[in-house]
């Protein structure tokens, strides 16, 4: 496995101990058979048997929904109430999470757009986010005049990287968007060090890291704000549906009174809002209660779910990462991530000695189900390009070489959603299997 990030506080952990063992101890420790015997076999490619027989079946199949679901929608289409589903959401995420206040959203795209309104920052101010993220962390700045500088990441986390960010501050900064990528947390603790001394706004999405922590702090505590996206594939799935998250009153009710006009009687009666209470500030945002009823019945299970798909990547990962060249997303010590999409690894060419293209065909042969990962990045896209759709046209990077990596190098696999160990085994085998092979394969 390449060497962790240096963040001073990295210590001995299981995946360290396998690293130093060797890929033949790694084996025994894990009672598994040595790769040796893998040297001995001929590819799938060459006409040799699958090291994949056993059905994936419904291994990958999310989100799950079951009884619990069903019943409490068909309570909820028995006796309708609106404003209960969405008020015992809110209650329960915030006793989840520990945030001061939360405002449920019809989805994460709802949510950051309030999120980028609830600061009333003057247009022109900008906002830095990495390049390597969905369209809707981004998109949402155009309409509040907000200009989005694009910054790269680190290419073995996927996550903003703070350097580059330093980079590219100017005196019209005013924020940081922070995302948790594929549910690995940022380091929020030196996004927070930089934020505090350049006097900038942390916005945090969390589309992708419901339950996930750094430091023991879970994500979406860190900044002034925050969002999360519950849409279908999420690790927290209400079908459709997102949720706001805010450290003060006034960002809470600013953003809550553009989108949900009925909750500004609820607010105090000394609030600036609450006389908005007939109109809010001209949009309808909020959760629908169906999507409420389900988020609610996932919330109890976010947690054992999350450690159940954690635990089966572990068991792959910890094994792959063994094999010269090849790696994952780089955890600190500190950080509990979760999983959201897809297990990502990263190939060195050079180490592994074969191209990725030659390793994903091997082990697609083999009956792996593995793909490369090219993600399109924001700053390419035309949207960003074009000055009829923006106020103040978005900052476009020249080059964002983590970005590039990022691109050259990852692979993706789906994670597991319940146990299936004789699955992995043999996954780890064809793995085993193509690298004994992969002088040749580089080759080819």
């Amino acid at each position: 496995m390449q060497k962790q990030i240096n963040h001073g506080k990295a210590e001995k952990s299981r995946r360290a101990f396998l690293k130093s063992t060797g890929a033949a101890a790694a084996a025994l420790y894990l009672g598994q058979p040595s790769a040796a015997s893998s040297q001995t076999e001929t590819l799938a490619l060459s006409g040799g048997p699958k090291a994949v027989t056993t059905p994936d079946g419904d291994a990958f199949t999310w989100p799950r929904f079951g009884p619990d679901e069903e019943k409490a929608m068909v309570d909820f289409l028995r006796h309708p109430d609106y404003w209960g589903q969405n008020l015992a959401f809110e209650k329960a995420w915030k006793q989840f999470t520990g945030i001061p206040y939360c405002t449920g959203h019809a989805n994460g795209t709802s949510a950051l757009t309030t999120m980028y309104y609830a600061p009333n920052l003057p247009p022109g101010s900008e906002i830095m986010v990495p390049s390597y993220t969905f369209f809707a962390t981004v998109t949402p700045m155009r309409i509040w005049g907000l200009v989005p500088v694009f910054v790269d990441v680190h290419p073995q986390t996927l996550n903003i990287d703070v350097q580059d960010a330093r980079r590219r501050l100017t005196e019209r900064t005013k924020a940081i968007v922070p995302v948790h990528w594929y549910g690995l947390p940022c380091e929020m603790d030196q996004i927070c060090d930089f934020a505090k001394e350049k006097g900038l706004l942390v916005l945090e999405d969390c589309s992708h890291s419901h339950g996930a922590s750094v430091g023991g702090k879970m994500t979406g505590l860190w900044g002034q704000m925050a969002m999360a996206s519950m849409q279908l594939g999420k690790p927290l799935p209400s079908v459709e549906g997102g949720v706001g998250m805010y450290q003060t009153q006034e960002y809470f009710e600013r953003a809550t009174a553009l989108g949900h006009y009925e909750a500004c009687n609820k607010f105090p009666k000394d609030s600036r809002y609450r006389k908005y209470a007939g109109t809010g500030l001209g949009l309808k945002l909020r959760i629908n209660p169906m999507a409420a009823v389900i988020a609610l019945c996932q919330l109890k299970k976010l947690p054992e779910n999350n450690k159940l798909v954690v635990g089966q990547i572990r068991r792959l990962n910890d094994r792959l990462a063994q094999l010269p060249g090849l790696s994952e997303q780089a955890a600190r010590s500190d950080m509990e991530r979760v999983y959201y999409a897809v297990n990502t690894l990263f190939l060195d060419e050079v180490k592994a000695g074969m191209s990725r293209e030659a390793c994903v065909k091997a082990l697609r042969a083999e009956g792996v189900p593995i793909n490369s990962l090219v993600y399109s990045l924001q700053h390419e896209l035309e949207l960003y390009h074009e000055a009829e759709w923006w106020h103040h046209k978005p900052t476009i990077p020249e080059r964002l070489p983590g970005c590039e990596q990022a691109n050259r190098t990852s692979m993706s696999m789906p994670c597991f959603t319940k146990p299936v160990p004789e699955l992995i085994d043999q996954y780890v085998r064809a793995f085993e299997k193509v690298w004994a092979h992969r002088e040749k394969l580089g080759k080819a």
